[in-house]
């Protein structure tokens, strides 16, 4: 199955660039689409889970075996 292109919402994006940003019309044309979405905050990734972050989360969830009385079968 092959995946159509993905295509940008050109509407949805002048609504925020103009809208949103308040950008003139002449600004908004000016920015290519990945500065527009860096300025809308869509770059911002988290950052990867590395082992030390892995371990702080299981000291602060540990694995609890369930008992009988848990529904545990």
């Amino acid at each position: 199955m092959t995946e159509a292109p993905r295509r940008l919402d050109w509407p949805g994006l002048m609504q925020a660039g103009l809208k949103g940003l308040g950008l003139t019309p002449d600004r908004f044309w000016r920015l290519s689409p990945v500065e527009l979405r860096i300025m809308l905050g869509a770059e911002v990734t988290a950052a990867p889970l590395t082992r030390a972050r892995l371990q702080e989360l299981a000291r602060a969830f540990p694995d609890v075996t369930k008992g009988a009385s848990d529904g545990a079968t």
